[in-house]
């Protein structure tokens, strides 16, 4: 019995933010040690027997982190990472999925469908729990993970077991007068969010139910094409298809659906709030990491990445401080640092979107200063890669070399350039920087002109694709 597991590594965990943005989403963080979210269950499945290479789900714009946070690993070499194109949530990012391995593997298939942004303590009891789910799919059911109610939580979904492990009871998102009514009731889980199923099961109940979906985005696949190492959705076929979890789609309707109860000691790092109970707090209550002083806090969460955070008489409160932002919150109120996301999505803000670090293919750019007509940055360059030769129309770059070597191609003229060496980039010339040696190539980058979009650039190659800098 062969399992096809597969990670969904999409979303942008607005509610972790200013650490979780657009571009480098929650499961690319280091949160909790030295492997981030997305690793962490990477090497959870790898312990696990009888399974294919997993397939990883990702949105477009993060396929270059997470191919790098895959290899770092080096389990999974080769892995299967499909893109979508559309931001949507997880019902037609599994639906296509499986349509992906119906194509590669048949339709007796079981897939087990894992977030890429949980963390489970009892990893023995988790093997146990997959090998009980893969045979229950064999059997026509498709089957969730039931995770024992620790208190009333507004954020999952509730799954009430019935006869023979079948779902009686499915309910996404209650509100806490339900919630409190079922643990009072007994015999409810939380829903985990894995699933476990046979390609041709949650294929037949998808038509029942979610027929448009289904066809959609067996379009996408079809109509989709290879990029490299990545496959990625047809995004015309996926244009009309509805932005909805597979827990409404599905979960809550097909009468095949079965519960696995599951006493992981898991945990969804999908709040602040999540990571502060999640991680050792010190004598105080509090949990902090980076330049922290604190004076008179108590159970408190408290993050620094970028400059050195005092705090003085706070209770239950989070602080986290980036390079261009800081969120200031009580405990209680951190599922509403959505709505502030929202708001800066609203205003186009680069906040919602980025950090000042950006990751690259290449890479990684992060602005040190920018007002005016003029940016300042740092670039970091990986050994044997570089940017596409290109231009600019509004503005001039002058690189200075920090450390490392540099291939620099200005026009017609290409030269290598060491520590403590420039090279002026005029407006409108053909350019190129690479780095030829065995160490990170670190420059400063100074920008300078009347517009310093990042859309004022004509590429000439594109190695990497179409988003390519």
């Amino acid at each position: 019995m062969m399992i096809q597991p597969v990670i969904l590594a999409g979303g942008s965990g607005s509610r972790l933010w200013p650490l979780s943005r657009e571009i480098y989403p929650k499961q690319l963080l280091h949160l909790t040690g030295s492997r981030s979210l997305l690793q962490a269950t990477l090497e959870r499945v790898a312990k696990l027997e009888n399974i294919f290479m997993p397939i990883i789900v990702v949105g477009e714009e993060h396929r270059f982190a997470t191919k790098e946070h895959i290899d770092e690993l080096k389990l999974f070499p080769n892995s299967t990472i499909l893109l979508e194109p559309l931001g949507r949530s997880t019902a037609p990012a599994i639906c296509g999925t499986v349509e992906y391995i119906r194509h590669l593997r048949g339709e007796d298939t079981i897939v087990l469908v894992l977030p890429s942004d949980h963390l489970i303590g009892r990893e023995q009891v988790f093997t146990e729990v997959v090998t009980e789910a893969a045979e229950l799919a064999q059997k026509g059911r498709i089957v969730t993970f039931g995770i024992p109610i620790e208190r009333a939580e507004t954020g999952y979904g509730y799954i009430r077991e019935g006869a023979d492990g079948f779902v009686e009871r499915f309910r996404e998102k209650p509100d806490i007068e339900s919630i409190k009514n079922y643990i009072d009731e007994g015999g409810w889980y939380w829903n985990s969010g894995m699933f476990t199923f046979t390609v041709d099961i949650f294929q037949r109940e998808m038509l029942r139910y979610a027929q448009q979906m289904q066809q959609c985005m067996t379009k996408a696949i079809a109509n989709g094409s290879q990029d490299g190492d990545f496959y990625r959705f047809d995004a015309v076929s996926m244009a009309d298809v509805e932005d909805t979890s597979i827990d409404y789609v599905l979960m809550e309707k097909t009468d095949c659906a079965s519960v696995v109860p599951a006493d992981l000691n898991w945990r969804d790092v999908g709040s602040w709030q999540a990571v502060w109970e999640i991680m050792a707090q010190d004598d105080h209550g509090n949990v902090c990491w980076g330049d922290i002083m604190l004076e008179s806090t108590t159970d408190s969460l408290v993050v620094a990445e970028d400059k050195l955070v005092a705090a003085v008489g706070l209770e239950n409160t989070v602080v986290v401080e980036t390079a261009d932002a800081v969120l200031v919150s009580s405990m209680g109120a951190v599922q509403d640092i959505k709505k502030v996301v929202g708001r800066l999505k609203a205003l186009n803000r680069d906040e919602f979107r980025l950090h000042a670090t950006v990751h690259r293919p290449w890479g990684s750019r992060t602005i040190i200063k920018e007002e005016g007509h003029y940016r300042i940055n740092k670039l970091r360059i990986s050994p044997g890669s570089g940017m596409a030769l290109q231009k600019h129309y509004h503005r001039s770059e002058h690189w200075l070399v920090a450390s490392g070597t540099a291939r620099v191609t200005n026009g017609r003229e290409v030269v290598l350039l060491h520590e403590n060496q420039s090279s002026s980039i005029p407006a409108g010339v053909k350019h190129r920087l690479e780095n030829p040696g065995a160490i990170p190539l670190e420059l400063i980058e100074i920008q300078m002109g009347t517009y310093l979009g990042e859309d004022d650039v004509v590429r000439y190659d594109e190695e990497y694709g179409a988003s390519k800098e």
